[in-house]
């Protein structure tokens, strides 16, 4: 067994991307220390590097805006208490609509997001055009503004984290691959690396896009896929504000942020690319996928037409990378029914950074108390059904989950793929 590798440790976490290291951060909050987090290649090197980084609260329940707005809350103080800095600010978000039937959806989430606590105000085009005094206006009828929500940089904020764990006592081991489990009497036992097994209580599964295929090595059924996500970043651009709000246009299919001069731009657009179907590669690692140019174009044209300086400006980078989405867009959380210890907190559907201080608090405290601190049956793993996992269903339904990020939330809809 490899020096400094343990022979045993109360929780194992497979996976350190930004939910996996906040799991750790979290269990040394509550006095669980003995933790153990085992990265295959390099934290963040999955799909945590690439992320926009987006800080959103309001969600479609009350619990899961909780947790988010807990989310922005942690990552506000991270950098005072570690000493890592986050790139957190609070800048706000702005979501705008061009016809009555996306301003009513809009209206209606304003509506819950008081319920629920949040800060937000109705806003007239006239209001969204002095706020973000780069846009086209003129055409639209009006929006939603949230003062509170804001963007950070995915990379340092789970670094932080990361670093916050160990500090309290948990262990971070990089380019250290799980390779099995071991169940004795329908619990968790040990798991295997290529240096030895480690007993543990508890196993952790954080591995974003390969939680599927390593949930099935154990017979846990995580029903997710993998799916290309598109955005760009511009060359940098003189005299763009520097505290420009997060702006979404879901009718568009695009949201925007300014990112130190610059601007991202990327997609949830109707019709998504599958990926990965096969498997994940073991060895990839801070790497990215083939452009498709043509795929992100018509977006791309939406967004010039919203802001039209980007009709000039260069690109700098053209990005496509995977995520993991889920067949009913919500993420999986809590302990596994086929194994007793065994829990997943994956598949966020892109929005894994906003998730993850809220996720990984609630499932900390779920390991402890042996039951979720409030009700989590929205995101709650027991909801996935055995039939998620054919390989058929999850490519035809990813085509259309990504997408849904972003469509009209009619009351009752239904998906159309993979029926």
């Amino acid at each position: 067994m490899t020096e400094g590798l343990p022979r045993r440790a109360q929780v194992v976490i497979v996976g350190g991307g930004a939910v996996g290291c906040s799991v750790a951060y979290h269990l040394t909050k509550i006095g669980i220390t003995d933790v153990l987090l085992l990265e295959r290649r390099q934290l963040t090197c999955g799909t945590t590097w690439h992320a926009a980084g987006l800080v959103g609260q309001l969600r479609a329940t009350a619990n899961m805006t909780k947790l988010a707005k807990y989310t922005a809350e942690l990552f506000l103080g991270l950098e005072a208490e570690t000493g890592q800095a986050t790139g957190m600010k609070q800048n706000g978000s702005i979501a705008v609509a061009t016809d009555l039937e996306r301003l009513e959806e809009l209206q209606r989430g304003a509506s819950m997001a008081r319920v629920f606590g949040l800060e937000v105000e109705e806003v007239t085009a006239e209001w969204i055009a002095r706020k973000y005094p780069v846009m086209h206006t003129d055409d639209l009828v009006g929006g939603v503004f949230l003062p509170r929500d804001g963007q950070t940089n995915p990379i340092d904020v789970t670094q932080a984290m990361a670093r916050g764990a160990r500090t309290a006592g948990a262990r971070v081991m990089e380019n250290t691959p799980v390779r099995g489990a071991t169940i004795e009497n329908g619990r968790i036992s040990r798991v295997q690396t290529d240096e030895g097994e480690i007993e543990c209580e508890f196993l952790v599964i954080a591995g974003g896009m390969w939680s599927r295929d390593f949930g099935r090595q154990i017979g846990v059924n995580i029903p997710l896929h993998a799916a290309e996500h598109f955005y760009i970043v511009t060359e940098p651009i003189d005299d763009l504000p520097g505290e420009l709000p997060v702006l979404r246009e879901p009718s568009s299919c695009f949201y925007a942020k300014e990112d130190a001069g610059k601007l991202l731009v990327g997609a949830f657009e109707p019709v998504a690319k599958p990926w990965g179907g096969d498997g994940i590669p073991e060895d990839f690692s801070f790497d990215q996928l083939p452009e498709d140019f043509d795929h992100f174009e018509p977006m791309l044209e939406r967004a010039m037409h919203r802001i039209p300086l980007l009709k000039t400006a260069g690109i700098q980078t053209f990005f496509n990378g995977p995520e993991s989405f889920t067949p009913d867009n919500r993420y999986y959380l809590g302990e596994a029914p086929e194994v007793q210890g065994v829990f997943v907190a994956t598949g966020f559907n892109s929005t894994g950074i906003q998730s993850s201080g809220g996720a990984g608090k609630v499932l900390a405290e779920w390991i402890r108390d042996g039951h979720p601190p409030l009700d989590l049956w929205d995101v709650d793993i027991r909801r996935a059904l055995p039939f998620q996992s054919n390989m058929r269903y999850l490519h035809d339904r990813t085509t259309e989950s990504l997408g849904l990020l972003y469509a009209m939330h009619w009351p009752f809809r239904q998906p159309e793929t993979a029926r």
